[in-house]
Protein backbone atom coordinates (compact mmCIF):
# COMPACT_ATOMS: atom_id res chain seq x y z
CA UNK A 1 0.00 0.00 0.00
CA UNK A 2 1.49 3.40 -0.82
CA UNK A 3 1.81 6.64 0.96
CA UNK A 4 -1.32 8.32 -1.70
CA UNK A 5 -3.72 5.29 -1.15
CA UNK A 6 -3.20 5.35 2.73
CA UNK A 7 -3.71 9.00 3.11
CA UNK A 8 -6.89 8.69 0.71
CA UNK A 9 -8.33 5.81 2.96
CA UNK A 10 -7.67 8.56 5.41
CA UNK A 11 -9.71 11.27 3.87
CA UNK A 12 -12.39 9.14 3.00
CA UNK A 13 -13.32 8.07 6.42
CA UNK A 14 -12.71 11.52 7.87
CA UNK A 15 -15.07 13.03 5.45
CA UNK A 16 -17.31 10.30 5.83
CA UNK A 17 -17.36 11.20 9.46
CA UNK A 18 -17.64 14.93 9.11
CA UNK A 19 -20.51 14.89 6.95
CA UNK A 20 -23.07 14.31 10.03
CA UNK A 21 -23.83 10.69 8.43
CA UNK A 22 -25.21 7.50 10.44
CA UNK A 23 -22.48 6.28 8.66
CA UNK A 24 -18.88 6.09 8.49
CA UNK A 25 -17.58 4.33 5.88
CA UNK A 26 -13.93 3.17 4.79
CA UNK A 27 -13.36 1.93 1.58
CA UNK A 28 -10.48 -0.39 0.51
CA UNK A 29 -10.14 -0.98 -3.59
CA UNK A 30 -8.20 -3.67 -4.01
CA UNK A 31 -9.49 -5.20 -7.16
CA UNK A 32 -8.35 -3.42 -10.50
CA UNK A 33 -11.44 -3.36 -12.30
CA UNK A 34 -12.56 -0.72 -14.42
CA UNK A 35 -16.27 1.39 -13.55
CA UNK A 36 -16.09 0.59 -9.73
CA UNK A 37 -18.81 2.55 -7.89
CA UNK A 38 -17.32 5.37 -6.25
CA UNK A 39 -17.69 5.98 -2.27
CA UNK A 40 -20.34 8.42 -2.97
CA UNK A 41 -22.56 5.63 -4.55
CA UNK A 42 -21.39 3.02 -2.03
CA UNK A 43 -22.06 5.34 0.81
CA UNK A 44 -25.55 6.26 -0.13
CA UNK A 45 -26.34 2.36 -0.24
CA UNK A 46 -25.04 1.10 2.35
CA UNK A 47 -27.08 3.78 4.68
CA UNK A 48 -30.40 2.92 2.48
CA UNK A 49 -29.63 -0.75 4.11
CA UNK A 50 -29.69 0.80 7.27
CA UNK A 51 -32.57 2.36 7.45
CA UNK A 52 -33.70 0.13 10.87
CA UNK A 53 -30.42 0.36 12.13
CA UNK A 54 -30.36 2.58 15.13
CA UNK A 55 -27.46 5.05 15.75
CA UNK A 56 -24.46 5.78 13.59
CA UNK A 57 -22.37 2.52 12.63
CA UNK A 58 -18.42 1.91 10.90
CA UNK A 59 -18.57 0.14 7.88
CA UNK A 60 -15.45 -1.17 6.05
CA UNK A 61 -16.28 -2.04 2.45
CA UNK A 62 -13.20 -3.77 0.41
CA UNK A 63 -13.39 -4.08 -3.04
CA UNK A 64 -10.92 -7.55 -4.19
CA UNK A 65 -10.16 -9.33 -7.05
CA UNK A 66 -11.36 -13.15 -7.64
CA UNK A 67 -8.12 -14.72 -5.81
CA UNK A 68 -8.35 -12.49 -2.69
CA UNK A 69 -12.33 -13.25 -2.49
CA UNK A 70 -12.09 -17.14 -3.20
CA UNK A 71 -9.33 -17.26 -0.52
CA UNK A 72 -11.43 -15.50 1.94
CA UNK A 73 -14.72 -17.69 0.84
CA UNK A 74 -12.87 -20.78 1.55
CA UNK A 75 -11.10 -19.93 4.77
CA UNK A 76 -14.13 -18.74 6.13
CA UNK A 77 -16.79 -20.47 4.46
CA UNK A 78 -15.46 -23.80 3.38
CA UNK A 79 -16.41 -22.97 -0.33
CA UNK A 80 -13.26 -22.64 -2.65
CA UNK A 81 -14.49 -20.53 -5.07
CA UNK A 82 -14.69 -16.60 -5.16
CA UNK A 83 -18.25 -15.15 -4.51
CA UNK A 84 -19.70 -12.03 -5.18
CA UNK A 85 -19.98 -10.37 -1.38
CA UNK A 86 -18.62 -11.74 1.85
CA UNK A 87 -20.55 -9.93 5.56
CA UNK A 88 -18.08 -10.37 8.24
CA UNK A 89 -19.83 -8.78 11.74
CA UNK A 90 -17.93 -7.23 13.97
CA UNK A 91 -17.86 -9.20 17.04
CA UNK A 92 -16.15 -8.04 20.48
CA UNK A 93 -13.54 -10.50 21.74
CA UNK A 94 -14.87 -12.39 24.86
CA UNK A 95 -12.24 -10.33 27.05
CA UNK A 96 -13.56 -6.60 26.28
CA UNK A 97 -16.44 -5.36 27.78
CA UNK A 98 -19.49 -5.15 24.64
CA UNK A 99 -19.09 -1.17 25.18
CA UNK A 100 -15.44 -1.38 23.54
CA UNK A 101 -16.98 -2.29 20.00
CA UNK A 102 -18.28 0.58 19.97
CA UNK A 103 -20.52 1.33 16.73
CA UNK A 104 -18.23 -1.04 15.14
CA UNK A 105 -21.01 -2.80 12.04
CA UNK A 106 -18.50 -4.71 10.02
CA UNK A 107 -16.84 -5.31 6.97
CA UNK A 108 -18.39 -6.63 3.46
CA UNK A 109 -16.10 -7.67 0.90
CA UNK A 110 -17.27 -7.48 -2.60
CA UNK A 111 -15.63 -9.34 -5.61
CA UNK A 112 -15.69 -7.28 -8.39
CA UNK A 113 -15.24 -9.45 -11.34
CA UNK A 114 -17.72 -11.50 -9.82
CA UNK A 115 -19.88 -8.91 -9.84
CA UNK A 116 -20.05 -8.14 -13.17
CA UNK A 117 -19.91 -11.28 -14.53
CA UNK A 118 -23.56 -11.96 -12.55
CA UNK A 119 -24.33 -8.51 -13.50
CA UNK A 120 -24.04 -9.64 -17.78
CA UNK A 121 -25.35 -13.08 -16.73
CA UNK A 122 -28.65 -11.70 -15.13
CA UNK A 123 -29.41 -9.22 -18.02
CA UNK A 124 -28.94 -6.59 -15.08
CA UNK A 125 -27.04 -3.28 -15.36
CA UNK A 126 -23.62 -3.52 -13.48
CA UNK A 127 -24.94 -0.65 -11.50
CA UNK A 128 -28.25 -2.21 -10.26
CA UNK A 129 -26.19 -5.61 -8.98
CA UNK A 130 -23.58 -3.22 -7.17
CA UNK A 131 -26.65 -2.09 -5.36
CA UNK A 132 -27.89 -5.07 -4.84
CA UNK A 133 -24.99 -6.39 -3.40
CA UNK A 134 -24.52 -3.59 -1.05
CA UNK A 135 -27.98 -3.93 0.35
CA UNK A 136 -27.66 -7.81 0.74
CA UNK A 137 -24.39 -7.42 2.23
CA UNK A 138 -25.31 -4.69 5.10
CA UNK A 139 -28.57 -6.91 5.85
CA UNK A 140 -26.22 -9.44 6.69
CA UNK A 141 -24.03 -7.25 8.86
CA UNK A 142 -26.92 -6.34 10.78
CA UNK A 143 -27.62 -9.96 11.69
CA UNK A 144 -30.35 -10.86 8.70
CA UNK A 145 -29.80 -14.33 6.69
CA UNK A 146 -31.50 -16.75 4.40
CA UNK A 147 -30.02 -19.62 5.40
CA UNK A 148 -34.27 -21.23 5.22
CA UNK A 149 -37.28 -20.34 3.26
CA UNK A 150 -38.42 -18.57 6.81
CA UNK A 151 -35.17 -15.98 6.72
CA UNK A 152 -34.92 -15.77 2.90
CA UNK A 153 -38.40 -14.27 2.82
CA UNK A 154 -38.06 -11.93 5.26
CA UNK A 155 -34.50 -10.97 3.90
CA UNK A 156 -35.73 -10.61 0.83
CA UNK A 157 -38.59 -8.60 0.97
CA UNK A 158 -36.80 -5.86 2.86
CA UNK A 159 -33.71 -6.01 -0.22
CA UNK A 160 -37.17 -5.61 -2.41
CA UNK A 161 -38.19 -2.16 -0.33
CA UNK A 162 -34.57 -0.97 0.51
CA UNK A 163 -33.84 -1.56 -3.50
CA UNK A 164 -37.43 -0.04 -4.31
CA UNK A 165 -36.43 2.97 -2.95
CA UNK A 166 -32.98 3.11 -5.15
CA UNK A 167 -34.60 2.82 -7.93
CA UNK A 168 -33.84 -0.56 -8.20
CA UNK A 169 -36.40 -3.61 -9.66
CA UNK A 170 -36.58 -6.94 -7.66
CA UNK A 171 -33.62 -8.55 -8.34
CA UNK A 172 -35.10 -11.70 -7.77
CA UNK A 173 -38.15 -11.70 -10.22
CA UNK A 174 -35.20 -11.03 -12.38
CA UNK A 175 -33.15 -13.81 -11.64
CA UNK A 176 -36.54 -15.87 -11.96
CA UNK A 177 -36.85 -14.56 -15.54
CA UNK A 178 -33.59 -15.79 -16.89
Amino acid sequence: MTLISVARRIAAVIDSAQDGSRLTLELQRVSETPSLPSQAQLHAWALAALSEQSGPVELVIRIVDEAESQALNRDYRGKDRPTNVLSFPFETPPELPAEAAGNLLGDLVICAPVVAREAAAQGKSPISHWIHMVVHGVLHLQGLDHQNDAEAGIMEALERKILASLGVADPYQIEKET
